[in-house]
């Protein structure tokens, strides 16, 4: 049997995505998985090293990796309203009348240099070079206990932010909708280029139909898969981590999805040659 190594994180989204294709809850064709569960940043610098022979990554590295690795057509993230947020605690006394950091001189935590977060962020505030780069469940604290003046946070801090009495600045994938007309595309599913190409359109295939069984069957009742690896996410939590990363673009990005990253590419281009 034919061993794959796959490699996505332990959010919600993805362990939901990927269940019935690990699990072998679908028919594999024969294939089995070595699963290797890391946050996205990891993913992406074993990805710029050509680590994992299938994996999860950011498109904000994609540019990076493309000439090693094929883009599938399903299981990443795309989509509108799901796009990083920057938040920041408010200081009236500190900061003056809105409370907010000067950008002149904030300095930013946020979820690695390679994450699309990053280059969402780079997009909306080209001049703030003060960053520090976090795991992303790192990111709330940092801000809280003021090692940082904001925060770009992603996954699941979204819906606890505000309950730690943390406020949000901008909506960093709002900001790219609206400049580019186009959904967000924050994750992606690659394949290295040493796999035949009729072996990466079966895999292709097959994650698709592990999409689509997800919705099918495990969505009222959600697999022991996702929340054992949720932490300590409450089941309501990882519902709306569902319900905002996976939908019709996880099954297929289509033309609009390849259309959205071609732009955010041109975004990453524009960026780097930028003196």
């Amino acid at each position: 049997m034919p061993i794959i190594d796959i490699g996505f994180s332990p959010c919600p989204n993805d362990t939901f995505i990927f269940d019935a294709l690990v699990n072998h809850k679908i028919d594999t064709k024969g294939y089995d998985f070595n699963l290797h569960l890391e946050d996205v940043q990891t993913l992406n610098e074993w990805a710029l090293q050509g680590k994992l022979s299938l994996t999860k990554i950011s498109y904000g590295v994609w540019p990076l990796v493309k000439n090693n690795y094929h883009l599938l057509n399903a299981g990443g993230a795309l989509g509108k309203g799901v796009g990083p947020l920057l938040i920041y605690k408010e200081d009236f006394e500190l900061n003056g009348t809105n409370g907010k950091p000067n950008t002149e001189s904030m300095t930013v935590a946020v979820p690695g240099f390679n994450t699309t977060a990053h280059l969402l962020f780079s997009l909306a505030f080209p001049k703030v070079s003060n960053k520090k780069f976090l795991v992303f469940n790192e990111i709330e604290d940092a801000v809280l206990k003021g090692q940082v003046d904001a925060g770009v946070i992603i996954h699941e801090n979204r819906f606890t932010y505000a309950q730690k009495g943390l406020s949000k600045w901008m909506d960093l994938g709002t900001f790219f909708e609206e400049t580019f007309k186009a959904p967000i595309p924050l994750g992606g599913i690659i394949a290295r280029k040493d796999i035949p190409v009729d072996e990466v359109v079966l895999i292709d295939g097959l994650i698709k139909k592990s999409v689509e069984f997800a919705f099918e069957n495990s969505y009222d009742l959600l697999p022991e898969f996702v929340k054992c690896h949720a932490q300590e996410m409450s089941e309501q939590v990882m519902r709306q981590h569902i319900d905002l990363y996976v939908n019709d673009f996880s099954i297929d990005m289509g033309t609009t999805g390849k259309i959205a990253i071609e732009q955010l590419e041109k975004v990453w281009i524009e960026l780097n040659t930028q003196s």
